[in-house]
């Protein structure tokens, strides 16, 4: 009971944890954080998975050894059995909401309910589920170790549940803290995913060669992607010309007799020429954003 109280706090302190990381997520971008607060989700659930180990799992794995080292005997259970009941009853209940809510973000990526879950897409919801999880678990756990005590009167049974609760809390809590640490390194969309923003850009009749291409996962379904261009300066130069009055540009040239007056020409075109380039990386990604609503932040590099 002791390890399944500590467990309720830690709980406890921990959604109000993941609420302030939720609320904090959403705000805008400013000049100090232009790509956003959205990994506050993972920050909040790294907290708490430390919070899990250290206050749940601790105090579990201490109150378990020290019943073993000097075990006491068990008075009265009933009021015990009767809080395990209600605990089972709301945390499972939660429990079946977080994983509907897993099942309809993973459906919306489509992706496995298992591949969600481990690749932490939504790092407040995952901590929700394992939380629960290893509350209903370990509501089982307490009551069976509880049980054999009151059966055979050995209150080593009830050190041991402690110590399983304790384990269980552990377990979770190094996969929250895993899962948060990889988000919060910089982890790749999806190799589909990838491949799909790739070929658009290829596929570009402007676009020679794509390299060193990047997409980033930012938390909140927000993608950044970043890739060089090697642009086509025929197509570019084409674009270009399309725009111009090419016979003032042959009475131009007609009047070009001397080196400077041919400087002055090349470098008023050239700029232009240029101007037209960083229009064209512009265009590529205006598109590349409105065909892929997930895609906020654009970094293309010409070569």
């Amino acid at each position: 009971m002791f390890s399944e109280a500590i467990h309720s706090l830690a709980d406890t302190c921990n959604q109000a944890l993941l609420a302030l990381g939720i609320s904090q997520s959403v705000r805008n971008p400013d000049a100090v954080h232009p790509y956003g607060f959205s990994n506050m989700r993972y920050i909040a659930s790294l907290i708490s998975g430390v919070g899990i180990f250290m206050m749940g799992a601790g105090l579990s794995w201490y109150h378990g050894i020290m019943g073993l080292l000097h075990p006491e005997p068990i008075e009265s259970l009933l009021w015990a059995y009767c809080i395990l009941a209600g605990s089972l009853v709301s945390e499972g209940a939660t429990l079946l909401v977080a994983i509907n809510e897993i099942k309809k973000s993973a459906q919306q990526h489509g992706m496995s309910f298992y591949e969600y879950v481990m690749q932490s897409r939504d790092p407040s919801t995952n901590v929700v589920l394992l939380e629960d999880a290893a509350a209903v678990l370990g509501v089982i756990m307490a009551a069976g170790c509880m049980g054999l005590t009151s059966l055979t009167g050995n209150p080593y049974y009830d050190s041991l549940g402690s110590l399983g609760v304790g384990t269980l809390l552990g377990a979770v809590s190094a996969f929250l803290i895993y899962t948060n640490t990889e988000a919060l390194l910089g982890r790749s969309i999806q190799v589909e995913q990838v491949q799909k923003l790739t070929e658009f850009l290829e596929n570009d009749p402007a676009v020679r060669a794509i390299h060193d291409v990047k997409a980033t996962d930012m938390g909140l379904s927000k993608v950044r992607f970043k890739a060089e261009v090697d642009f086509d300066g025929r197509v570019v130069t084409r674009s270009y010309l399309e725009k111009q009055d090419i016979d003032q540009i042959l009475n131009d040239i007609q009047q070009v007799k001397t080196p400077e007056e041919l400087e002055n020409f090349m470098l008023k075109h050239g700029e232009n020429i240029i101007d037209t380039l960083g229009a064209e990386v512009d265009r590529l990604e205006k598109e590349l954003k409105q065909r892929n609503p997930e895609v906020r932040h654009v970094d293309l590099e010409i070569l």
